[in-house]
């Protein structure tokens, strides 16, 4: 199709085509490239799992001049885009049982390590059978302390882990665990150990927001490492958390933490 033809089709002079032809890229245009590519960088490092907040808290801390609206514009103009995933329902109809245990974290706010550690269980698939991840973690830092996968969901994955944490942090008696109300951490088995080490139960009294520092680490876990990803054997998925929570605590930023990874937090904090 010749020029004039191509001209009247999209309703443009010839001169103006050829004015659009000649007419050089932008010094806006040029930076916008060079940042997509440094943003693509940091995108890849992370392997996707950081949005536009973080990657602009990076680029910052390299020295790059940029806005964080510029840098949700190019990503959104790339497609890429933080790994994420939904929101959590609350069930309804709780036992009577559960409510007897309170909850001592309401209204108080660590201000160091080893005031108040926080414990959850989720569910990770295994060649087609669940298997129960329970982590144990600082509320204050947001440092993942201990770990324990199970193919039973029962107080010994909740005693494991528990027995694990306390070996590296060795706290003082007084030290608050907070958890959900699921019987797993309400069975003696597990109010006898905690008693044990000094410390105090603290359980839910009304929902996942009560505990919402484990509901957000479950689903950054999930969204950034498993999800979409199948596995045929323990032993793939053990090497990939044992990868992750190393990565958490020692390089992922956290908005929470002024943009600091836990460990980092620790350290600037002690």
């Amino acid at each position: 199709m010749s020029i004039t033809r191509c001209c009247r089709l999209f309703g443009v002079t010839r001169a103006g085509y050829y004015a659009w032809r000649g007419r050089r890229v932008s010094a806006h245009a040029q930076q916008d490239r060079l940042l997509t590519t440094q943003i693509e960088r940091v995108f890849a490092a992370h392997a996707g799992r950081y949005g536009s907040p973080r990657v602009y808290r990076v680029l910052q801390e390299e020295g790059v001049c940029v806005s964080r609206r510029r840098v949700a514009r190019l990503m959104r103009a790339a497609g890429w885009r933080g790994k994420a995933v939904g929101g959590y329902r609350p069930r309804v109809g709780v036992h009577r049982f559960y409510e007897q245990h309170p909850n001592r974290i309401r209204r108080t706010v660590p201000t160091a390590c080893n005031q108040i550690w926080v414990g959850d269980i989720t569910y990770l698939a295994i060649a087609g059978r669940w298997h129960y991840l329970a982590v144990i973690m600082d509320q204050y830092s947001r440092r993942v302390i201990a770990w324990a996968l199970r193919p039973r969901r029962d107080a010994r994955v909740t005693r494991a882990v528990l027995n694990a944490a306390v070996g590296r942090r060795t706290p003082l008696d007084g030290l608050i665990f907070h958890s959900d109300r699921g019987s797993e951490y309400l069975a003696a088995h597990f109010r006898d150990r905690l008693r044990h080490f000094g410390i105090l139960q603290s359980a839910n009294q009304r929902g996942p927001e009560d505990n919402a520092h484990m509901e957000s680490f479950f689903h950054t876990l999930k969204a950034e490492t498993t999800r979409g990803v199948t596995f045929a054997a323990e032993g793939p998925l053990r090497a990939l958390l044992r990868r992750y929570v190393q990565y958490y605590n020692h390089e992922r930023l956290h908005s929470a933490l002024g943009y600091q990874s836990p460990v980092a937090f620790e350290a600037r904090a002690a």
